[in-house]
């Protein structure tokens, strides 16, 4: 006696994720995940890609200003007059060069720490580090000061969008018209710098403590 096998033909809907599955009753369909779209948004960390990119960006927030304070380091003049003009020139190249250097550099490495809230070394101490180097980062170790930071950043950058901001340039000595302009654009980003900081924290926090419980 032979038998017949018979098989329903496997249909699909592109784009919504509904297929027929073979063998399936008539009428049945599977939902399936859109793995790919899942995977492009979150890492397989458990990181999601805004975070990443939210980090990126905070980096990024203080190289305009810090490219405007080495140039005044080097003796550019950007705009100043007066006693502080003489001030700048007096001190420019020389110690206050170093003093310039100095302060973009350190914004610099602030923000680029911002990267460790979406890299393994934000969880595991890079093995280089003497002393450390190997341990597991405890969470709120990096998230306590990652806020506190944010919060200060924040208050700050308000505070110079609502008049700050305004105060400084008004002094007759500041730098005005175009010069004002380019201080002004290159000073803006870092009022994103303390938001960005405390979203990148919750992602942070959320995947880390949440791993944990």
């Amino acid at each position: 006696m032979s038998t017949t096998a018979s098989t329903a033909p496997v249909t699909g809907v592109t784009g919504v994720g509904v297929v027929g599955v073979v063998g399936a009753a008539p009428g049945t369909t599977v939902t399936t995940a859109p793995r790919a779209t899942r995977s492009r948004a979150v890492r397989p960390d458990g990181t999601p890609r805004w975070a990443e990119l939210a980090a990126r960006a905070t980096v990024w927030t203080t190289v305009p200003s810090g490219l405007w304070r080495l140039a005044l380091g080097v003796g550019v003049p950007v705009g100043f007059s007066g006693e502080l003009a003489a001030v700048f020139e007096d001190n420019t190249p020389g110690w206050g060069t170093a003093y310039l250097v100095a302060l973009s550099g350190l914004a610099e490495f602030l923000a680029f720490l911002t990267l460790g809230l979406v890299r393994p070394w934000g969880e595991v101490v890079p093995s280089w580090i003497p002393l450390i180097g190997g341990r597991t980062v405890r969470p709120l170790a990096a998230i306590v000061p990652a806020l506190i930071g944010s919060a200060v950043l924040t208050c700050i950058g308000t505070s110079a969008l609502f008049g700050g901001w305004a105060d400084q340039l008004s002094d007759p000595e500041a730098p005005q018209g175009l010069a004002a302009v380019v201080m002004t654009l290159c000073y803006l980003p870092m009022i994103a710098w303390g938001p960005l900081v405390a979203a990148v924290t919750f992602a942070y926090a959320r995947r880390t403590l949440g791993r944990r419980g």
